[in-house]
């Protein structure tokens, strides 16, 4: 089978590239960032290109039998950029993947189209209630596939708790920045809360199961998580803990933490988004139930296994992107204030 993979040069596109390539399967990167990764240049198609420029994205799909489809704006990007990408690119991918008769459409939403939640876990039959530019687009895109599925394209939508591993920087930089200095790390609230994440590998095993299995079982929605996690205090531990300098997680008065930290984004002071702040200290898992018993999802890695696992990457690879910032899942954010605020921990 050949794949096209878009987003391919970011975290989670590098990742499932790797993982389709060892599996022995072709695959096509398509993404408006450069593709530079040595150990898959000369392994793969490389399509250097946007998804909202109908051209490029009929010019992708010759010869394609299945598109993953990983781009999106991410919520530090403008409003504009965010609706453009991934309402207006995914209708672009789904048309020409329904003109070229491509066998099935694998589509990477997001487990913020259900919003602050009043309850857990969450089943993918719940109200979506986004919050923010990049929750509302994640549904309408979502809304987008489920109209080509009644016209009858195979068309599989996961919903992924947030996701780590190796290549993971972004808002996970302040943690292991943090760690990694020998300091301890501030929580919202007093982190007794559940907040399930997602190996990047699992991910992939998700993928690849709706790529293979028969149509009757994957041409559904699916939430996909970890099946193992404890408290935010207790897991965001283990980093610490694998640091090795003896620090601990600390607590912070909630209410006025998240005023304070509304202020600082409201003067692009802090890379933390309402999203992020406002769902912190809340319980936040899905039911992985359907995708167990129809896809035979089996997570390998906890929570505390996926964040240590990526801290591992981190220190090992920290001098490549040290001097990177951006918005992207793959550079550390700016800190902005908050980076001053280490000297308190």
């Amino acid at each position: 089978m050949k794949f096209l993979v878009t987003g391919g040069a970011g975290f989670l596109g590098i990742n499932l590239i790797r993982y389709l390539v060892s599996h022995g399967y072709e695959a096509v990167s398509l993404d408006i960032v450069k593709f530079n990764y040595p150990d898959m240049n000369n392994k793969i198609s490389i399509i250097t290109g946007d998804i909202r420029d109908k051209k490029t994205v009929a010019e992708s799909m010759a010869g394609i039998d299945i598109v993953i489809h990983t781009a999106a704006a991410l919520p530090l990007y403008s409003s504009e950029e965010i609706f453009s990408t991934d309402i207006d690119g995914t209708k672009n991918l789904l048309e020409e993947a329904e003109r070229h008769k491509v066998r099935r459409f694998i589509h990477i939403s997001s487990t913020a189209v259900y919003g602050i939640p009043d309850h857990h876990p969450l089943f993918e039959t719940d109200k979506l209630i986004g919050v923010g530019p990049y929750g509302k687009a994640k549904i309408q895109a979502e809304q987008e596939c489920g109209n080509f599925r009644k016209r009858g394209m195979c068309i599989s939508i996961i919903r992924p708790k947030s996701f780590v591993g190796p290549e993971r920087l972004g808002v996970f930089d302040l943690l292991y920045d943090w760690a990694y200095d020998g300091k301890g790390f501030p929580m919202i609230g007093k982190g007794n809360n559940r907040y399930q994440l997602l190996d990047v590998e699992d991910l992939c095993d998700a993928i690849l199961l709706c790529a293979t299995l028969e149509e009757s079982k994957v041409n559904d929605t699916f939430n996909i998580g970890a099946k193992v996690f404890t408290t935010m205090k207790e897991d965001y531990q283990a980093v610490l803990d694998a640091a090795g300098y003896g620090k601990k997680i600390k607590g912070l008065p909630e209410k006025p933490t998240i005023i304070i930290l509304k202020i600082l984004e409201a003067f692009k002071l802090s890379p933390l988004y309402k999203w992020v702040y406002e769902t912190a200290s809340k319980d936040s898992f899905v039911s992985i139930e359907k995708a167990e018993q129809n896809l035979g999802y089996s997570p390998k890695y906890s929570n505390k296994d996926a964040l240590v696992r990526n801290f591992t990457w981190y220190k090992e690879h920290k001098s490549e992107f040290q001097n990177l910032e951006g918005v992207s899942h793959r550079v550390p954010w700016k800190q902005g204030l908050l980076r001053f605020a280490k000297i308190f921990f």
